[in-house]
């Protein structure tokens, strides 16, 4: 990196932290630091939620998976959209005729606080190990591009975020959100102007000999729809299932939808949010295919495809703006990631008792705990953005399956719903020994979730005095 990089790179990381300096003067009660004080614009959260999912694993791994295969990744992004319909039509509606906080408290009214802590802990697993992969996408893209150690990476995207998230809340996360998003998309755009003008031919003519070799399909039609994660039948199922969870059940995104004004802006931004996903990543897949054109097809390490190319290719200044787009996907999903953690924890396991002081120092706490779990995480030989999706899978079916039971007619008790929630995780394992593809986790181990927690309520003594009036 040249003096001009780091000067971007160093401009960047102080806007962001002044201007969460500056919007922090207006945060007086945990509802403006947990809910932006229910203000938000739905197209600022939009943009907040494809910034806080895509992350960096778009930035560093989708290209390198239409570098190495093909585009058929953009099938799960098609069940994306059917997923985030679902959402807004069956869930929104209860999150906002009760006004809460947490989705969570939706559970507690429902089965008892007990439940809903338990729903919690569940979510706070899942990010915390979720996030986890993510940063450690970002260490690979930061290391590859400036030669500092992982350690010094991840501290110094965390240190930054920290700032700006405790200091401006929710209401800050959106509005950078939605500027790192911006950021983050013109990293692909420039990736594409750039080898486009470096090669000086029309775009159909170098993309013309992929489509011939099969690199740009879409659709799979493998029939193994049950091992291969990427087939057209499990892809968009399990697309369909994961959206469902994961902007659904999972506090991360739904809390800034808790953010908008009302039910319909709320809708809005979520089914937008779709369509925004499904063109994103065409744009970096379509970057991919152009790096794999630049470099002749040439080998490269795994999930390191993008980051050698703007090590290796791109000059001083683009560089640094490469780079300010890398850490605004790391840090959008990050700042997320600590305010949806510190809401869970003051709502759902303190019932909302801790002040404005008490909630920052919570976000402090669990900006420690992902930073640490980022430091001991090692790569493997999956595609990080897949590994991500795999570890949100393993917990997703429990949380979904809770909130479905909630609209049932019936009442359950602790003991049953806790046998489900075990029930479903544990199938999730054996079915990841057994080789069955991680689309279809969820189905399965929320079916399970529901059969066994009727199973065991059925079982239990006097359960007729449990059934609802």
């Amino acid at each position: 990196m040249q003096p001009l990089d780091y000067t971007i790179i160093i401009l960047f990381l102080a806007g962001n932290m002044l201007l969460g300096l500056w919007q922090g003067r207006s945060n007086k009660e945990t509802s403006d630091y947990f809910l932006g004080g229910h203000k938000l614009p739905w197209f600022m959260v939009m943009l907040s939620i494809v910034a806080t999912e895509t992350s960096v694993l778009t930035f560093v791994s989708v290209p390198g998976l239409a570098y190495r295969g093909d585009w058929s990744f953009l099938q799960l992004a098609f069940g994306y959209i059917v997923g985030r319909i679902l959402v807004s039509f069956i869930l929104l509606p209860a999150y906002f005729k009760h006004g809460v906080t947490s989705i969570y408290e939706v559970i507690g009214m429902r089965f008892g606080h007990g439940i809903q802590k338990t729903a919690s802990v569940i979510f706070l697993i899942t990010r915390i190990l979720g996030d986890g992969i993510r940063f450690l996408a970002t260490g690979v893209v930061v290391q590859a591009v400036t030669g500092w150690p992982l350690s010094l990476s991840v501290l110094v995207i965390g240190i930054v975020t920290l700032v700006y998230t405790i200091s401006g809340g929710l209401k800050t996360v959106v509005w950078l959100d939605s500027i790192q998003f911006v950021l983050y998309l013109g990293g692909g755009v420039i990736t594409i102007a750039f080898i486009l003008a470096r090669l000086d031919a029309p775009l159909p003519d170098l993309l013309s000999p992929l489509l011939a070799a099969g690199k740009l399909k879409i659709i799979d039609t493998d029939p193994h729809i049950f091992t291969n994660p990427l087939s057209f039948v499990s892809a968009f199922s399990g697309g369909i299932l994961l959206s469902l969870c994961s902007h659904g059940v999972d506090y991360l995104m739904v809390q800034r939808v808790l953010g908008c004004d009302g039910l319909g802006s709320a809708r809005k931004a979520m089914i937008a949010s779709g369509v925004f996903v499904l063109f994103q990543f065409a744009l970096f897949l379509l970057a991919g295919s152009l790096i794999y054109v630049f470099f002749n097809g040439a080998p490269l390490v795994k999930d390191r495809e993008f980051t050698s190319f703007i090590v290796r290719t791109l000059p001083a200044g683009l560089k640094g703006l490469l780079l300010a787009g890398i850490l605004s996907a790391a840090m959008s999903t990050l700042a997320s990631s600590i305010n949806s953690l510190a809401a869970s924890t003051v709502t759902d396991l303190m019932k909302g008792k801790a002040s404005l002081s008490a909630s920052r120092l919570i976000s402090v706490a669990w900006a420690a705990v992902l930073i640490g779990i980022a430091l001991v995480f090692n790569e493997n030989d999956k595609a990080i953005v897949m590994l991500g999706l795999e570890i949100a899978s393993f917990t997703y079916g429990g949380l979904l399956g809770l909130f479905l039971l909630s609209k049932s007619n019936r009442n359950f008790r602790s003991t049953s719903l806790i046998a489900g929630l075990l029930a479903s995780m544990a199938v999730v394992f054996l079915l990841k020994l057994l080789g069955l593809a991680w689309t279809w986790y969820i189905a399965v181990s929320v079916t399970v979730n529901i059969l066994t927690t009727a199973g065991v309520e059925a079982l239990l003594p006097g359960r007729e005095s449990f059934a609802r009036k």
